[in-house]
Parts: structure tokens; sequence; C-alpha cells
């Protein structure tokens, strides 16, 4: 599966990255609500990145330390939500491209297009 014919993951951790980002706005939230946001968000797109690649461990791994990283930055220390979200960034873009490599995205169940056969008249 692939979106715009590229594989998905790099969408959906940019997509964690982003919403990461938002965070950073002061959209209302406190630094607990932002570290939940940002850890959470991680881990679902995480989740849904690690089902949609093989092996499954490389993006698992990937997803786990984005989203410890956010966590212990958002609950083990006192920072402000605007930390919390550009160390969730930095890890997800960081191990993104050092782990791309290993992994391709799942094939998809359509069966292939056969070629047209030359039709004899």
């Amino acid at each position: 599966m692939k979106i715009f014919n590229r594989d998905p993951v790099l969408f959906l951790n940019s997509l964690a990255a982003v919403l990461g980002l938002v965070v950073t706005f002061n959209v209302g939230l406190t630094e607990t609500q932002a570290g939940w946001t940002v850890a959470s968000v991680s881990a679902i797109l995480g989740a849904i990145a690690a089902f949609l690649t093989r092996p499954i461990a490389v993006q698992a791994f990937t997803t786990l330390v984005a989203t410890v990283a956010s966590a212990v930055a958002a609950f083990g220390y006192d920072v402000a939500p605007t930390t919390t979200a550009a160390i969730n960034g930095l890890v997800l873009a960081v191990i993104m491209f050092i782990t791309r490599g290993q992994v391709s995205p799942v094939a998809s169940s359509a069966p292939a297009s056969q070629p047209a056969k030359p039709s004899v008249l």
C-alpha cells in the first residue's frame, strides 16, 4: 500500500510530528495534557505504521523510542509542552531516517494486472 506513490509510514510519522508541533502553539493544554496528547498520538500512529510495514520490529522500535522520549520529557521532568513536542519531533525524524532503509510497505492484496495479450487476426 502506498500513498501518493510513497511509503505510508513517512506520512504517519510526519503526521505525528506535525500534531506534536500543534501542541507547541499553546492551544490551551496544560503540561500534563500536552504530554499525554503527544505520547498517545505518537503511540497510536506508530502502531498503525508498524502494522503497515515489514518487518514490524523496526517501526515498533521507532514508536517505542519516540513515545518513551516524549513521555519522559512530559512526566519525568518539569518542561514546557513545546519542549515535549520538540523532543518527540526530533526523535521521530532522526530514527525515521536511520531505519527507513530497513523496512518496506506491506504488499497490497490486490492482484497484479496482467499485460494485454496481442491479438492475432
